[in-house]
């Protein structure tokens, strides 16, 4: 690395030559931004600025007891040369004191820090998840959940370090290697200049390691999100793994994601461990220096002088010993609060909305609407144009990626349209409050989320925890679900897994389905809402939708035709435009796109071919 190659030449050199110079910039500019991010975590420690206070002066009553060791050698040792030897039979107890000093100021300093400590962390994990609740769908979409599980439990992790063991080393060796500084000064400072000799040397070494220490340490916690992603993907998708065989495949994506992060915790090490013996050999070297000096230039001191002199100078290296060490706790500790910082630091979901109503009529309007995601090279919504009005059922057909559901997204503000209008009650959406948007929206997607709660609580999520239990129960019973829930022997009150993971496709789906009823929303999204039911089940639903739909807007995804026959206007889309729309009737004698997905799905069905969802899915891309 060229760094390696300049910083020799530097300590000694008079004209710097270019890339030395680079070398300089650099590790003042990594400096500045690291010493940025540490000063904007020390914020989090203003609130508890008292408790810190407190743990401030035990490391100070810590840190005088070394350098009052040393005087008291000095003492004792002179004491004994004196043939009075006054004042002696006092000396055991200013060791005992001395002792019991230090005891006190080392549970004070470490017993405040740590609650000063914990409470930071507490605080920024918790801001981390609260920023989590703000970021905008499209985040979700460019970020695994991996890495961002593993930068509110690792990354944390590291800034606890820093935070806790490192700021604790760095205050109480700090203060002792000062009260050890200020005494050598004081006994002799022509000698003790021999330590700011060797301070440049120290100071350029430290900024390198501190350097090499955050980009490593920033590639080991690149490396455990990623390890944590493939953990959360085989958990999660075990069922389809263990049917395809990829047992082998993930074990081979996890070992060589775990021996990345091997090779980069021994650099880690490596960097560490080479570090701490450099820089006792250069404070071996000075204090070899200094005792050659002092035996020299000393001679007219008496012998406890001397002695507590090198004894001041020979307890110095643990301080600063102990402050390199600190430092690599610091600059991993940087490294993982330089990504937290980079979550905080994201914008939230635009919402500079300030209409809000306390419940809209229903009337839906598309002008001229187009819509391209970031980064892709092809719009997914193409001059959409379309209107319903309040209480009307509107079905979106078509092929997978013809912008269905993109259609709904935008109507729901998870991303954010630029080009064209989408009116709600003739109000344009983006004018409105975003949660009070959302206050006029239920919705249900093909793939249902659920929590590891009870049943009720799945029901009754967010804003409905206030729901009554009647109402619960009432929107369960709309939805059937209290067909199988009345079967479990704690009925509403089911603990049912994560995500819902003892129930069937079909029972999740009704849950969805209580959930939006519950809510009771001018309007409803239905998202391939009945694809996961079997036929029975779709027929006791859709009974509950056609009762429930009739007093709001609804927009309805669906591969299933037959879901939607009964739908005031269906819109075919192909690639992000409405090529057809009209009632089920009217687009039957059209003859058009509709009729021959109309007529593949229903020849299908009365052949008695039951295929697979996945293979109307197929079907469907015969859209023209």
């Amino acid at each position: 690395m060229p760094q390696q190659k300049a910083y020799p030449s530097i300590v000694g050199a008079t004209d710097r030559s270019p890339t030395v110079n680079k070398t300089f910039k650099n590790m003042n500019k990594t400096s500045k931004a690291g010493a940025q991010i540490y000063k904007r975590l020390l914020t989090y420690v203003k609130p508890h600025r008292g408790l810190f206070a407190i743990s401030i002066l035990g490391f100070f009553m810590y840190s005088g007891t070394q350098t009052l060791f040393a005087a008291l050698i000095k003492h004792i040792i002179d004491t004994l040369q004196t043939e009075a030897r006054e004042g002696m039979n006092y000396l055991p107890l200013l060791f005992s004191g001395l002792i019991v000093v230090h005891g006190i100021g080392t549970y004070i300093g470490n017993y405040f820090l740590a609650k000063v400590s914990t409470n930071v962390v507490h605080a920024l994990r918790c801001e981390i998840f609260n920023q989590y609740t703000r970021l905008p769908t499209a985040y979700f979409d460019a970020n695994n959940s991996g890495y961002m599980i593993a930068k509110i439990t690792n990354n944390v992790g590291q800034v606890t370090q820093a935070v806790t063991d490192a700021a604790r080393t760095f205050v109480r060796e700090g203060f002792t290697a000062i009260g050890l500084l200020i005494y050598l000064f004081y006994s002799n400072w022509m000698l003790s200049l021999v330590f700011v000799g060797i301070a440049p040397i120290i100071v350029v070494l430290v900024s390198y390691v501190s350097k090499r220490l955050r980009g490593i340490s920033k590639r080991v916690q690149e490396s455990i999100g990623d390890m944590t992603h493939i953990t959360s993907e085989i958990v999660g998708g075990h069922r389809v793994v263990h049917s395809y065989g990829g047992e082998e495949y993930e074990r081979r994506r996890f070992l060589e994601s775990s021996l990345y992060n091997r090779r980069q915790s021994l650099k880690l090490a490596t960097t560490m461990a080479i570090h701490s013996p450099i820089m006792q050999f250069i404070l071996a070297i000075a204090l070899s220096f200094l005792m050659y000096m002092a035996l020299y230039f000393m001679k007219q001191a008496s012998v406890g002088e001397f002695v507590g002199y090198l004894t001041a100078a020979f307890l110095l290296p643990k301080p600063i010993r102990g402050l390199s060490d600190a430092n690599s706790e610091i600059q991993k500790g940087i490294a993982a609060a330089e990504t937290l910082f980079e979550i905080l630091d994201e914008p939230g979901e635009l919402d500079e909305g300030t209409y809000q109503a306390e419940r809209c009529k229903g009337a839906l309007e598309f002008k001229n609407l187009s819509f391209t995601y970031a980064g892709a090279n092809e719009p997914a919504l193409l001059d959409i144009n379309f209107k319903a009005e309040p209480g009307q059922i509107i079905a979106l057909v078509g092929a997978s990626g013809g912008g269905k559901s993109t259609l709904a997204n935008l109507v729901s503000r998870f991303y954010p349209h630029d080009q064209g209008e989408i009116l709600l009650d003739g109000v344009e959406i983006n004018t409105y409050q975003l949660a009070n948007l959302r206050k006029q929206l239920a919705l249900v997607n093909q793939q249902v989320t659920l929590f590891n709660d009870t049943i009720a609580n799945n029901i009754a999520y967010g804003s409905l925890a206030t729901a009554s239990r009647s109402e619960i129960t009432q929107a369960a019973t709309d939805a059937y679900a209290m067909e199988f829930v009345a079967k479990y022997e704690q009925g509403l009150d089911t603990e049912i897994g994560e995500n819902g993971v003892k129930l069937s496709g079909g029972q999740r789906q009704r849950l969805a389905l209580a959930r939006a009823l519950l809510k009771d929303a001018p309007m409803l999204i239905l998202d391939e809402a009945t694809s996961a039911l079997d036929t029975e089940s779709e027929r006791y639903i859709q009974a509950a939708l056609q009762k429930v739909m009739s007093n709001r807007t609804t927009l309805v995804i669906a591969h299933r035709l037959s879901t939607i026959e009964g739908a005031d206007v269906i819109l075919v889309m192909d690639h992000g435009r409405i090529v057809e729309r009209g009632s089920h009737q009217e687009l039957i004698a059209k003859n058009g796109a509709y009729a021959r997905l109309h007529s593949m799905q229903f020849k299908e069905r009365g052949s008695g071919d039951r295929r697979s969802e996945a293979a109307v899915e197929l079907s469907n891309s015969g859209i023209a």
